[in-house]
């Protein structure tokens, strides 16, 4: 047995992490830099604000809904009259503010957004058509980048805190009809353990959850590859590297902020 070979995989691994963390450090720099560039940029970003924001508004609303529903049936399924039935209306509003509703948006949106600015830009990539933008004299970053990541900074927390709402209200919608609560019990279980920092963290975590869906879609979509096959790869890793990193730092928050 060969036991340099354990041994040369993992230096082979180590090496290519520290060359990937590199290049993506970079990208980075780069779209730092191209921020100076209002020109090109500040025309782009109010689109892009309609793409990414307005046109995923149904999907985050549809998945609010009927989150909001499966709360406040699981609640009154979970109570089993040991604890007052107003308690579902806190279940439903803390859970969806501080949990459900950053998370289940940000993962439904690096899915649509995420894939979408990937392959958009990885195609762009394999076509040549980012090398043509330099040879116009444009900034590919503040082209392509900075516009998506500042519609991503601005749009996904507004996404979130409509998606909070509906999901509340079809909570409340939900216990009046099915569970025979009154609304006064629903809002009296919202206000009982409700506090002004819910929103704060709520925002936090949104916009934490826009860059890096915006950041890894693009950064994928720049390092495309060979081709329509590429651009699937980058596709892949792009959905999947956003919805990892978007439970890491939902993790990460409440370790830092509710502790």
């Amino acid at each position: 047995m060969n036991w340099s070979l354990p041994f040369a995989a993992v230096g082979s691994a180590i090496i290519g992490f520290l060359a990937s963390f590199a290049h993506f450090s970079r990208f980075v720099r780069d779209m730092l830099a191209a921020l100076g560039d209002v020109r090109t940029w500040g025309p782009l970003t109010i689109m892009q604000m309609r793409r990414l924001g307005v046109d995923s508004l149904p999907i985050a609303l549809f998945l609010s809904a009927f989150t909001g529903i499966v709360l406040a049936l699981q609640a009154s399924y979970t109570f089993t009259g040991a604890i007052p039935l107003y308690f579902v209306g806190a279940l439903v509003t803390k859970t969806m503010i501080l949990e459900l509703g950053p998370v289940l948006t940000g993962l439904a949106l690096s899915g649509r957004v995420g894939a979408n600015i990937a392959a958009e830009i990885g195609t762009m990539r394999v076509s040549e058509q980012i090398d043509a933008l330099e040879t116009m004299a444009y900034n590919p970053m503040a082209y392509l980048v900075v516009p998506r990541v500042l519609a991503g900074l601005v749009m996904v927390p507004l996404l979130v805190i409509f998606a909070n709402v509906l999901g509340i209200i079809s909570g409340w919608v939900t216990s009046m009809n099915v569970l025979e609560m009154t609304s006064a019990q629903f809002i009296r279980g919202s206000r009982l353990f409700y506090d002004s920092f819910d929103i704060a963290y709520c925002v936090i975590k949104s916009i934490s959850f826009g860059l890096t869906i915006t950041v890894m879609g693009c950064y994928q979509g720049f390092s495309t590859r060979g081709g329509a096959e590429g651009v699937g790869i980058s596709t892949t890793r792009a959905v999947v590297l956003a919805s990892m990193l978007i439970l890491v730092l939902d993790a990460f928050w409440a370790l830092v902020l509710l502790q």
